[in-house]
């Protein structure tokens, strides 16, 4: 049974919790980690905090975080683990990180359709990969938790009226109202409800079926039939599908586990007292694990080495992301890696640069440079949105599509260049039909902006653009083999 579909059932860690116990001589010597000195999950709690709500009744944030730590945990050990494994691989080049999903989720679209099309655009990503670069593809859903989102001020004026800003679903409503935007500590026990049923959404569909390899064509989505892209996307179906049959054929009988897949979950750890009180020690395993996700990552808002984000992420156990931007030196990101994986644990640790299409060439061959002469094993991720966001003169934000298009292109080039590895991409799509980022197969432009813009916070790739990038990453990964001299 897949990892992502095994928490249903007979899961582990939703019993009693046992006393944290220290790794075992032969554990040690296998995986040579040790307990953080002086952490707890609350000692976030010692060291200034960024990005943070604050809360009118204190009172009722802990009788909130109280009952969240009595809910059963969102996930399970043994599947952090296993990803961990995975992403160990994908730092030796064994296999590459898909990771996507929504910029912001909104409780509104926890619906059938918006997580079966979202999850659908993941896998058609995933086939795409999987059939151009000829490795295993590791998938994480940005999503079941992705109700947080930094800000770059505290507060919103319009009009005269000054008010908290919106800081996602989990702490207040987009609406422009004290009521709407006072934080509410409740959310959270909301946030928690709708990635459970997104989680168990997702599980069924994988159990069901619904990644058989057998018949990816089911994966369609009505809307994109006309897409410049279909016929490229169908070639390759086909070819897959011959591909399954030709080993059948071999092997006399059905080829087992192609209509399953791993699928794991991730969102920035933000809101500290939700992640907190998800904060679990688990039966027949030592140390802490955030049971709400399986991978989190701090964001370049809250990476600062002092703060409370980089304090509480370094006691945990799951593996963990970190955005790495333009502002980012070597000797910081060095102390950074430091704090976070001491023992160079593999799989721990993903750097995740973001630094727009106009500064990745000056800003980050330092950082790959930097990190190579250390010897310190990471998994270099791109993500090529963030860097990227700018406001059209009507009043949109946007992405343009050739400037995520040229920091892949780049990141694969300087990663080449510099002897180091590209191992994944980070991406902000969807599967519904927005038009949100400019450019792509269909040339978008400001126009169209305002047919299908639908995002509360920062815009997102629609299917059509999110194919087109798998597919533009394949190529550019090819190419990059053959200047380097690897086999066709």
């Amino acid at each position: 049974m897949p990892a992502f579909c095994r928490a249903a059932a007979n899961c582990d860690d939703g019993g009693p919790y046992e006393e944290p116990r220290m790794p075992s001589s032969t554990e040690r010597s296998l995986h040579p980690v040790n307990l953080p000195e002086g952490w707890t999950p609350e000692s976030w709690r010692t060291r200034p905090a960024m990005q943070l709500p604050t809360y009118p009744d204190q009172a009722a944030l802990a009788a909130v975080q109280d009952e969240l730590r009595a809910l059963p945990p969102l996930v399970t050990s043994w599947e952090i683990m296993n990803l961990k494994q995975q992403l160990a691989e994908a730092q030796e080049g064994r296999r590459f990180l898909l990771q996507g999903g929504d910029c912001a989720e909104s409780f509104a679209d926890c619906t059938s359709d918006v997580i079966s099309n979202r999850l659908k655009v993941l896998l058609q990503m995933s086939l795409v990969l999987v059939h151009g670069m000829r490795l295993p593809v590791v998938r994480v859903g940005r999503f079941a938790g992705q109700y947080a989102k930094p800000r770059s001020a505290d507060t919103e004026t319009r009009d005269g009226v000054t008010l908290p800003c919106y800081r996602g679903d989990v702490v207040n409503a987009p609406a422009f109202t004290p009521e709407a935007r006072t934080p509410d500590p409740r959310r959270m026990v909301k946030a928690h409800a709708r990635s459970a049923m997104t989680m168990n959404f997702v599980r069924s569909l994988i159990d069901g079926g619904f990644a058989d390899l057998h018949h990816p064509e089911y994966w369609g989505l009505e809307w994109v039939g006309e897409s410049p892209l279909a016929e490229e996307y169908q070639r390759m179906v086909s070819g897959l599908g011959d591909a399954v049959r030709f080993m059948e054929t071999l092997a006399g009988t059905q080829v087992h586990n192609l209509n399953r897949v791993d699928f794991y979950t991730s969102h920035e750890a933000l809101l500290l007292p939700y992640e907190e009180a998800q904060t679990r020690r688990v039966p027949r395993q030592w140390g802490w694990f955030n049971l709400s996700t399986h991978f989190p990552w701090i964001g370049v808002r809250t990476a600062a080495l002092d703060g409370a984000h980089v304090e509480y992420f370094r006691g945990l156990r799951n593996p963990i992301g970190v955005k790495v931007g333009p502002t980012s030196t070597p000797d910081a990101l060095l102390r950074l890696i430091d704090l976070l994986n001491p023992d160079d644990e593999p799989g721990r640790l993903s750097l995740i640069h973001r630094m727009g299409a106009t500064q990745i060439a000056e800003r980050l061959p330092a950082l790959l440079e930097a990190v190579k002469r250390s010897g310190r094993r990471v998994l270099w991720i791109c993500d090529p949105m963030h860097g990227n966001t700018e406001s059209t003169s009507n009043g949109f934000k946007t992405r343009r599509f050739d400037n995520i298009r040229s920091e892949i292109e780049q990141a694969f080039d300087l990663h080449a260049a510099a002897g180091t590895r590209l191992g994944g991409v980070h991406l902000e799509l969807t599967g519904e039909d927005v038009t949100e980022c400019m450019g792509g197969a269909r040339a978008l432009t400001e126009v169209d902006l305002e047919r299908a813009y639908k995002s509360q916070v920062d815009p997102r790739l629609n299917y059509e653009q999110a194919l087109e990038t798998a597919m533009l990453i394949v190529r550019k990964q090819a190419q990059v083999g053959r200047a380097a001299g690897a086999p066709a």
